[in-house]
């Protein structure tokens, strides 16, 4: 009998950003099952190895050295927070395995790394598209921030969203730091109420986005609140209830897009229901893009499966075409 391929998924399943690893998991389980019903890859079934990193970075170095070095693993994906693939992606370089992030946008995560790859938009782009929703669609020109100096991806986001919403005429009147787990931002949101900033962009994750608009509503604020795809959990809104009502964030797919249809009628069956958020989409199609890959690859060895994964073009996933280019 054909050995099984061994793939790795390392991800927050418990911790502060557990609804991230879950949808993960969820949407790179689905494609799994999906190309093992049809055989598998050249005749072998993909069995898949997921750790929990807790949402933390030196969890993720350690689940990422343990899938390579213990379980053997063919290929890594994840991780969803961009610290934890900085992490992940270290270890895959040094071992010499493909590692791809489904969700990962910070430019840090690739640079320099030709053995990580990722599926999904950087954050320059992402603020980019969000500086000029500002300016362009909400008709704002003065922002403030408030942004997690304990993250790569909530830095990497103030610092581009600043660049693009200058560029465009914008003004940031205030910017302000946080640490991830903090409870109160009132001394913070004071600050910016004062330099009567028109629009508030917190690039966090949706804990903390949430636990922002309540505490801002409380001050008076009546602002809108912007995010970035950290913000995508159905816990936003549990969490924050009305105080997140008119405010925006941006996002890799929604699930009434019509790449997505059929994958969102496929996960509600599988999971009571649930409708999934864009990780989950971003999860599957970080599986089956590896599985194109590992079809078109001359061999499952590390360097033929990072070529045949580098030079991925138009590939049709649920959150839309996906190509590498040289980073």
């Amino acid at each position: 009998v054909e050995e099984t391929i061994k793939v790795g998924h390392y991800g927050s399943m418990t911790g502060s950003e557990a609804t991230f690893g879950q949808s993960t998991d969820r949407g790179i389980r689905m494609a799994i099952e999906e190309v093992n019903a049809k055989g598998g890859v050249k005749g072998r079934k993909i069995e898949l190895i997921t750790y929990d990193t807790k949402g933390d970075s030196s969890e993720a170095g350690k689940a990422v050295t343990r899938l390579i070095t213990s379980d053997k693993v063919t290929a890594v994906l994840g991780e969803v927070a961009s610290s934890l693939s900085i992490a992940g992606g270290a270890v895959c370089q040094q071992y010499g395995v493909p590692m791809i992030s489904p969700s990962s946008t910070n430019a840090r995560v690739t640079v320099g790394k030709d053995f990580v790859f990722r599926v999904c938009f950087t954050d320059d782009f992402q603020a980019f598209a969000l500086a000029k929703f500002a300016r362009e669609n909400l008709g704002k020109t003065k922002a403030a921030i408030l942004y997690d100096q304990k993250q790569a991806y909530s830095k990497g986001l103030r610092d581009e969203f600043t660049k693009a919403f200058k560029k465009m005429g914008g003004e940031i009147v205030d910017d302000q730091a946080y640490s991830g787990g903090d409870q109160d931002f009132s001394a913070q949101l004071s600050n910016i109420r004062s330099k009567n900033a028109e629009v508030l962009f917190v690039p966090g994750y949706y804990t903390d986005g949430a636990a922002i608009a309540i505490q801002a509503r409380k001050l008076g604020m009546k602002l809108p609140l912007l995010g970035g795809d950290g913000w995508d959990s159905e816990q936003l809104g549990k969490i924050a209830g009305d105080s997140i009502v008119g405010s925006f964030y941006s996002n890799h797919s929604a699930p009434d897009q019509p790449d997505m249809a059929d994958f969102v009628t496929k996960y509600k069956a599988q999971f009571a229901g649930a409708t999934p958020d864009a990780l989950g989409g971003l999860g599957y199609d970080a599986a089956m893009l590896l599985v194109d890959a590992m079809n078109r690859a001359k061999s499952l060895g590390g360097k033929d499966l990072r070529d045949a994964i580098a030079v991925t073009s138009g590939f049709p996933g649920v959150t839309g075409a996906i190509t590498m280019d040289k980073n």
